[in-house]
């Protein structure tokens, strides 16, 4: 139970977060999943996030940090939104969501250079700082969007586990 509250909170982070515009609103008073759903440019991931099941562990104890993608990022997925939102293929979904969370709360201060954090589907992802903050391939577009049980870094791609899609 509490590895799928982990997973679900940090899913949220990653998926509910609005930007600048969200970061300029919200100074860490909100949890994850109400700062996500507050802000625009959300939609998918909050959509993603409930489909999934996960609201309810993203609006946990935390701290999570979310890398969380943009509906334009969404839109930019081989796989249509509305198939990956299908019941059928919620073990897929819930693993590309929990693939964008972190246990603990890492500020953009903290990222190392060239680190793998492991997430909290299991796999790990890549920080890389030689041309701006990344990770994996996705751009980190606005950090440090802080809440109440984590932070959240919005990023530009939606970062997809090997082998899931």
């Amino acid at each position: 139970m509490k590895l799928t509250k982990t997973i679900a909170a940090a899913f949220l982070a990653f998926g509910l977060t609005g930007g600048a515009a969200m970061a300029a609103s919200h100074s860490g008073s909100k949890d994850i999943v109400d700062t996500a759903v507050e802000a625009d440019g959300f939609d998918t991931l909050v959509a993603a996030v409930q489909a999934a099941g996960l609201v309810e562990t993203l609006k946990g104890e935390g701290p999570f940090t979310v890398f969380a993608p943009t509906d334009e990022a969404f839109a930019a997925l081989g796989m249509t939104v509305d198939e990956l939102l299908k019941p059928e293929n919620k073990d897929k979904l819930v693993a590309v969501l929990t693939y964008h969370v972190v246990a603990g709360k890492v500020m953009s201060t903290d990222l190392v250079d060239d680190s793998t954090p492991a997430t909290v589907q299991g796999s790990m992802v890549t920080i890389d700082l030689d041309n701006g903050a990344m990770v994996n391939d996705a751009k980190v577009v606005s950090a440090d969007i802080d809440t109440s049980n984590g932070v959240i870094h919005v990023i530009d791609k939606v970062l997809v586990p090997e082998g899931v899609l």
